[in-house]
């Protein structure tokens, strides 16, 4: 399995003859998707533009209905704990919101049910796209992640310590921190290192993680 960073949340995943787009914003989409996997509907996840260039007749788009209602065509909704299988990858949903990030008194960026995160299953491996959101009782449950792709930039997400804190929570084998905005990746990296085994990568943009 090939995992690249596009840059902010998004990633292209090509596993098997299967080609996964997830959270399509930034970077180069130059491939007809089998799978595109939109965490919430947020223009910097749920990108219309770039999500018709890799769309062809066969394409599953999974997303939540406001992110289908932008596209303006049909999509698969998982409520967290669903899950579905596509030919070898099985993609299950999971919680992702905000409860202590508000664009004002009492509003989160990213309230509970507007979006979720995505557990994606293929050759024995498993790949963890949390999403947008803060460091919830939920991730405390998750287990056996191969890649943690974990969003550490602060103000809308958790920052690099409340990310610290969370992958040392779900102890994967490797993670990614993403959605780092202008902050720095490595004090995330110094703190998960100190704290449990996980192997953290910072990575650039258009670079590889072979699982």
């Amino acid at each position: 399995m090939e995992v690249k960073w596009l840059g902010h949340a998004s990633w292209k995943v090509k596993t098997g003859g299967t080609t996964i787009y997830i959270d399509p914003y930034e970077g180069e989409y130059d491939e007809e998707a089998d799978l595109v996997l939109s965490t919430h509907h947020h223009d910097d996840h749920c990108k219309v533009d770039k999500i018709k260039k890799v769309k062809g007749d066969n394409t599953v788009i999974v997303a939540p209905p406001e992110c289908g209602k932008k596209i303006g065509s049909p999509v698969k909704t998982l409520k967290p704990g669903e899950s579905a299988s596509f030919d070898d990858v099985t993609v299950e949903a999971v919680e992702a919101y905000n409860y202590k990030r508000f664009r004002s008194p009492g509003t989160p960026f990213h309230p509970k049910g507007i979006g979720v995160g995505y557990m994606v299953k293929a050759e024995g491996k498993t790949v963890y796209h949390a999403g947008d959101t803060d460091f919830i009782d939920e991730m405390k449950k998750l287990k056996g992640i191969d890649l943690l792709l974990i969003p550490s930039g602060g103000t809308y997400t958790m920052d690099n310590p409340e990310a610290a804190e969370a992958t040392i929570a779900m102890n994967p084998a490797k993670a990614v921190p993403m959605h780092i905005w202008d902050t720095d990746p490595t004090e995330y990296k110094t703190m998960v290192e100190a704290g449990c085994d996980t192997e953290v990568i910072v990575m650039k943009p258009g670079e590889v993680i072979t699982l």
